[in-house]
């Protein structure tokens, strides 16, 4: 917590009366097991940030495994900006041993440790450290609800105690626990009411201390808030999509059950297929017949697409696929992040198969996003995979609410006659052909075939080295045609200096923040954020040559070389020596101090050599 004033009230032989400190931001670690409802916990609180005009921004760890295990959710909420989850807590809610030894190193000196008594053993060498205090949660649970639901009840009565710690909107909060529960038995409602009042009117006695979040400044218009797999889910209906298909795998379920529940609502429908290869198969079909169509998966599922991928590179049909990365190779580390799948989103496949990718780079983005893919796809008539990642899918944050009436769109197909209709006519100066869908009547009378043979302008297979070296060209030029039209990003920071940092994905929020605090040191640091991986936009080249080194921040392996997937993309592209990389693969997002040690080192080495 930061920028802390303190009031006091005498005592004077009176009970005391707590403290009340005003504090722009909070970082909030709860730890305990998956099946104890941790996430919900923070839900609660990232959601009532946003409702209450409040920055916010979550991480989270599950475990890989059905049976669960230890789990935790952090929330930052700040009064201003929130670029990242935050390095530190400085509130550790802890249920039980595991929970306390585990994190207890996640928290600040002097931090604050609530602790479930009925489960917890303090350690004494720590005490001089941290301010514990302990509330036999799980026992109180019991005596609040009734024995039976302890185990389902005592994460809502912790959200009461942090409700109280924090004098939260509790109509605001008892409206969240309507909004969670109220589909279901009206004892459960009941239920959790009844454990969160009950933590809320418990008395604290060793914390004497309230605090409450400073004044947000007012914003224009609504907030929402969401996970960035959500904000894709209702970007995707936004942009005119109506029909999806997909097979199960985390982290990109949660969309694929989103657009089952969502699209029948607007006359569309998500079909759950027996593999990732009817997946793809199934939404290229409904592509050709004239409505662009998504598919999606992890690492695994889009290693299985690939081939159909390229069907759909050389038949030029327009394709949404989201790849919501997740730690590899293999089945690797299904709920990690990871940054390790632009290679095969880039390449992956046999043959020249070029195709569009796009990350993006926050919750928000990824509305966005979804919306500029699929219009990608509709003018360019290319597949366009969106690059999200686990971390990015999980978070939840807040954010402008988006003007629908402007942003939906109709991509209904047209099916006005045409003259006559060549789909892969050669004349097209930028390889680019409107597209005419099935259906559609052409009053020559010669219809065209879709095909995964090299064909001729109408489609036809043919082995001709000539036209095989034509259609190559046409296909790559459109995405030549595109990377001209993209904008070139933005610096955060001056346009010149010592080091540049070059991230995509979720880095952008602790590249940010870690920009912004080496620059209050004293170090000339800026930022930067790619959105377009492929194509690359146009004018990187003179952005670099702003910088005296160019650190490329990723969440992938240092390579054989010592360069990530991104690093390797723009080394290879403009064959810059000072294109380094600051890698990491443990399943975990970057740190802002991280980031920053990482820098002082390489630059040590670099000085050195």
């Amino acid at each position: 917590m930061s920028d802390s004033t303190t009031t006091t009230q005498p005592t004077g032989g009176v009970p005391r009366v707590p403290r009340v400190s005003k504090v722009s931001e909070a970082v909030i670690r709860i730890a305990g097991n998956s099946q104890d409802g941790i996430q919900a916990i923070g839900g609660f609180l990232a959601r009532l940030a946003g409702r209450s005009e409040q920055e916010v921004m979550t991480f989270m760890t599950i475990p890989s495994t059905i049976s669960g295990g230890p789990s935790i959710f952090q929330v930052r909420i700040g009064s201003g900006e929130v670029l990242s989850a935050g390095d530190e807590a400085d509130i550790l809610l802890a249920f039980y041993q595991h929970s306390y030894e585990d994190h207890i190193g996640s928290l600040k000196k002097g931090g604050i440790v609530l602790y479930d008594s009925d489960h917890v053993e303090l350690k004494p060498e720590w005490q001089k450290d941290y301010h514990h205090v302990g509330i036999p949660i799980s026992s109180l649970t019991v005596e609040a609800i009734g024995g039976t639901a302890k185990d389902k009840g005592k994460n809502i009565y912790a959200l009461g105690l942090v409700a109280r710690m924090f004098d939260l909107n509790v109509p605001k909060l008892e409206a969240l626990i309507h909004e969670r529960f109220g589909g279901k038995d009206q004892s459960i409602v009941k239920n959790a009411l009844s454990a969160f009042h009950a933590g809320y009117s418990y008395c604290v006695g060793d914390l004497i201390e309230t605090f409450r979040f400073a004044e947000s400044e007012k914003r224009e218009g609504a907030q929402v808030v969401m996970n960035g797999n959500e904000a894709l889910g209702y970007g995707l209906i936004a942009a005119g999509v109506r029909f999806g298909a997909g097979y199960p795998i985390t982290p990109w379920s949660d969309i694929m059950e989103l657009l089952r529940r969502e699209l029948p609502k607007y006359g569309g429908s998500f079909i759950q297929c027996e593999d990732e290869i009817a997946s793809i198969s199934m939404a290229i079909g409904a592509s050709y017949a004239g409505r662009v169509a998504v598919t999606g998966s992890s690492g695994p599922g889009i290693s299985l697409k690939t081939e159909a991928l390229g069907w759909a590179v050389m038949a030029e049909v327009p394709l949404v696929i989201c790849d919501i990365q997740r730690g590899g190779p293999s089945t690797g580390m299904p709920t990690n992040v990871e940054q390790s799948d632009l290679n095969i989103a880039c390449f992956g496949s046999h043959g020249d198969a070029p195709r569009v990718v796009i990350a993006p780079a926050n919750v928000e983005d990824c509305f966005y996003t979804a919306i500029e893919a699929v219009n990608i796809a509709r003018q360019y008539n290319v597949p366009v995979i969106i690059l999200s990642d686990q971390a990015i899918a999980t978070r939840i944050e807040a954010f402008p609410e988006p003007d629908l009436e402007k942003l939906c769109q109709d991509i209904t197909p047209d099916l006005t006659p045409v003259a006559n209709y060549k789909p892969y006519d050669l004349s097209a100066p930028d390889g680019i052909v409107p597209r005419v869908v099935p259906g559609t009547r052409i009053a020559n009378g010669k219809y065209p075939i879709a095909t995964g043979l090299e064909h001729d302008e109408m489609g036809h297979p043919t082995g001709s080295p000539k036209l095989h070296q034509q259609m190559t060209t046409k296909r790559r030029k459109k995405l030549q045609a595109l990377a001209a039209t993209l904008p070139t990003p933005k610096i955060y920071g001056p346009p010149e200096g010592n080091v540049l940092l070059v991230g995509w994905g979720s880095t952008q929020g602790p590249i940010r923040e870690a920009v912004d605090r080496a620059r209050a040191a004293g170090d000339s640091i800026s930022g930067l954020t790619l959105r377009h991986l492929n194509p690359l936009p146009d004018g990187l080249e003179n952005i670099f040559s702003g910088f005296h080194h160019v650190l490329v921040v990723e969440l992938n392996d240092e390579g054989l070389y010592g360069y990530g997937q991104l690093a390797g993309l723009l080394r290879a592209r403009f064959t810059d020596p000072r294109i380094r990389g600051v890698n990491k693969s443990d399943g975990l997002t970057w740190k802002v101090r991280d980031i920053l040690e990482r820098v002082r080192t390489t630059l040590a080495t670099l000085k050195k050599t």
